[in-house]
C-alpha cells in the first residue's frame, strides 16, 4: 500500500488518507481481506497524528471499504451489496429533498452530474 500526503493540498490529510484508500480499495491495488496497517504504524509511516488515521479509518469503515475485525485487525472489505443498498439509501434521501426545494427533476440530475464530476476528476 502506497500513501502520498500533501500537507500544502487543500484536502485535510485525513480526507487524503480516506480517499487513496478507498481508490485503491475500488481499483483492486488493495484485494479484498489485505490487512491494513495499525492507526498507529500508518500514522507514523505517514508523519501523521494518529488521531488523523484513527479518523479516516472510522471513515472508510462507515463506508463499508473496510471493516475492523477486534484485536485481529482492519481489512478491505468486500464490495458490492451492502455499498449499493447504501448509495440506492441515500440516492432515495437526495430525491426526496430536491423535491421538497422544489427543483425540477433535471434540475436535481445536474446537480448530481457535477457533485459526482467534482469527486471523480480530482
Amino acid at each position: 500500500m502506497t500513501l502520498k500526503i500533501h500537507i500544502d493540498e487543500s484536502a485535510a490529510p485525513y480526507e487524503q488518507v480516506r480517499a487513496q484508500i478507498a481508490e485503491q480499495a475500488r481499483s483492486g491495488a488493495l484485494p479484498v481481506g489485505y490487512r491494513l496497517p495499525t492507526v498507529r504504524g500508518l500514522a507514523e509511516s505517514l508523519g501523521l497524528a494518529a488521531n488523523t488515521v484513527a479518523k479516516a479509518y472510522r471513515a472508510l469503515e462507515g463506508d463499508g471499504v473496510i471493516e475492523t475485525r477486534g484485536r485481529n485487525g482492519t481489512f478491505v472489505a468486500a464490495a458490492g451489496p451492502a455499498a449499493e443498498r447504501e448509495a440506492a439509501g441515500a440516492a432515495q434521501a437526495y430525491a426526496e429533498r430536491v423535491l421538497r426545494l422544489g427543483l425540477t427533476e433535471d434540475q436535481a440530475s445536474a446537480a448530481v452530474r457535477d457533485a459526482l464530476r467534482a469527486v471523480y476528476e480530482r
